[in-house]
């Protein structure tokens, strides 16, 4: 019936709706460095960041902190790199060094509540977002994150109150519009969240994760072809978002277009969705 096929795309969207956008870095990188003797290996840390060699700007920071070991923003930006690259316990590592030289830098509270994130320590990451909000609190973007990890924790409304806050302190902050939106999607309030999704796009119209999850509020509101619609122009800005996909194969088959959906959903597959190859083998 109408109402299973949309609990099956409530169900499935669940698990594969763009997920929140956390403002992944607290803060840019350092680059001045106060120590003359290692002022060469540090600018040429920045300099290998810029371009992409995260490895190569970690190992010019490592001379940094052998010549001078209080030097807090070496160890600062090699936390940020070490997040670049994955190695997130060694970014928590980093900026821990950080908060024992400066317990106000308020950044490293924030970008180590993003690497305890990563690993899943939601509520070290609240309580780490929190201090660095203590410390600044008139930072969007430590809200927008703060909320992120609340809501993985499973506090959806203390979520949205973040999120909120996040707003209120920076209103063209797509973030937080765009993960409020999808909260408020999960939530049940489709109304909220078309508002949300649609100021998202509309302070930044190349946002494609916010043009999927205003699809999947379509999508939950059974305006098929308008959901359509938006995860085309997901599709479009990120030609290998494979959420976009997935989801517009939802849309597909739920508009009755079972070869589209299967269409769509080997792509998705192929751009590495588990859930579709499954639903390839199970219904194409």
């Amino acid at each position: 019936t109408e109402e299973q096929n949309i609990l099956s795309m409530s169900r499935r969207t669940t698990a594969i709706a763009a997920a929140l956008s956390v403002l992944a870095l607290g803060s840019p990188l350092i680059t001045a460095c106060a120590n003359p003797l290692a002022n060469n290996s540090f600018n040429n840390g920045v300099d290998k960041y810029e371009q992409g060699d995260y490895q190569g700007a970690i190992d010019d920071w490592s001379k940094v902190i052998e010549i001078n070991p209080q030097e807090v923003d070496a160890y600062y930006n090699r936390g940020i790199a070490k997040d670049k690259l994955g190695d997130h316990q060694g970014a928590i590592a980093d900026y821990t060094k950080v908060i024992e030289i400066n317990p106000e830098y308020a950044s490293a509270y924030n970008n180590r509540g993003y690497a305890k994130d990563e690993v899943g320590d939601y509520q070290g990451a609240i309580a780490d977002y929190m201090k660095a909000i203590e410390i600044d609190p008139q930072n969007s973007g430590t809200y927008n994150n703060l909320g992120s990890a609340r809501s993985k924790s499973g506090d959806l409304q203390g979520a949205v109150a973040d999120f909120t806050k996040a707003i209120n302190i920076d209103p063209q902050n797509a973030l937080a519009y765009n993960n409020r939106g999808k909260l408020k999607n999960d939530l049940g309030d489709l109304q909220g969240g078309f508002a949300d999704l649609s100021k998202a796009i509309e302070i930044d119209p190349e946002y494609a994760t916010a043009y999927t999850n205003l699809g999947i509020n379509k999508g939950l509101s059974k305006d098929y072809q308008g959901a359509i619609s938006d995860f085309n122009k997901s599709i479009e800005i990120d030609p290998k978002y494979g959420g976009a996909y997935l989801n517009r194969g939802i849309a597909r088959e739920l508009a009755k277009d079972l070869q589209g959906a299967c269409d769509d959903w080997r792509k998705a597959a192929d751009l590495g969705e588990e859930n579709a190859a499954e639903w390839v083998k199970e219904q194409c």
